[in-house]
């Protein structure tokens, strides 16, 4: 798939122009409310869409549908991430007003270190065929570790990487509104709003350990593989502020992830004996979320 470097500046510039409408939009502290996630949820789908669309015109209905493949496995991992939001900012009293700017700068965060990742796993699999079937073995293991501890509540207070950050990072106790750090004695020192922001950093790349070989699986496309993930997590944060408060009533939402990804892992472990075709893959997976959710 040849992609000049015209597509990547012009799909990089358009994500950028649309986040910086997106925080203009919020810069002053305030609660979303449910009625603007709704719009900016669908925002953010309607561009996904519109961007497989581009693809399938410029590239075919093949590397569309590995676009649209990937987008699906990235869009229904991404959901869990809503249970750590919730979680952390939870944990840490984050108060509503200030949680859109933590995940702002989450969300660009996790762009700049998918990229990199993205490009170390494709070059990867480039050279080495036989690194599939380690992907396909993790995320086996790593679907039947969600299983068992799916009703595990873990505490961001208490984590190993909590203690590592209270370590780096010079805290004090209490919020000085939005901001990430401040100036006390002579000397700089983090609000609890930058340590928040770390811990979902920290977060993403575990989770972008999961979904960037799930992704993987579908399509060995640099340029697929990463605007599947950034139009996916893009919405992510509109998500939360529309079903944050839900996500915790579908009981066996865990199960239906977890089936996800022990689907994909087998996917890639069967990938020289069978093909799968990716027409399947776009009904399985929302198929396991749908039924979950459903139960």
């Amino acid at each position: 798939m040849s992609v000049p470097a015209w597509a990547w500046i012009a799909t990089l510039t358009a994500i950028l122009a649309v986040l910086a409408v997106d925080l203009l939009a919020h810069r002053h502290a305030r609660k979303v409310t449910v009625r603007e996630a709704l719009t900016w949820s669908a925002v953010w789908l309607v561009l996904g869409t519109a961007f497989g669309a581009v693809v399938w015109a410029a590239w075919g209905g093949q590397r569309a549908g590995e676009y649209f493949g990937g987008y699906l496995i990235e869009k229904s991992l991404a959901v869990d991430n809503i249970f750590v939001f919730a979680l952390i900012f939870t944990s840490f009293a984050v108060p509503q007003a200030y949680q859109h700017r933590v995940l702002f700068y989450g969300v660009l965060g996790a762009l700049v270190m998918r990229a990199g990742s993205i490009a170390g796993g494709v070059a990867l699999l480039e050279r080495f065929h036989w690194i599939l079937y380690i992907f396909g073995a993790f995320l086996l293991v790593t679907g039947a570790r969600m299983v068992y501890a799916r009703d595990r509540e873990p505490d961001p207070r208490t984590s190993r990487s909590m203690r590592l950050v209270r370590r780096a990072l010079p805290a004090v106790e209490d919020y000085h509104g939005q901001r990430f750090w401040i100036r006390r004695a002579g000397r700089l020192a983090a609000t609890p709003l930058l340590v928040v922001l770390v811990l979902i950093e920290i977060s993403d790349v575990i989770f972008a350990a999961d979904s960037i070989p799930a992704v993987l699986a579908v399509t060995g496309e640099p340029f697929l593989v990463f605007t599947s993930n950034a139009f996916a997590i893009l919405g992510l944060r509109s998500l939360y502020f529309l079903l944050g408060g839900l996500m915790y009533r579908f009981a066996y939402l865990k199960l239906g992830l977890a089936a996800v990804l022990g689907f994909v892992g087998l996917k890639m472990l069967l990938a020289d004996l069978v093909e799968i075709p990716i027409a399947a893959s776009r009904g399985i997976i929302p198929g396991c979320l749908a039924t979950a959710m459903i139960a």
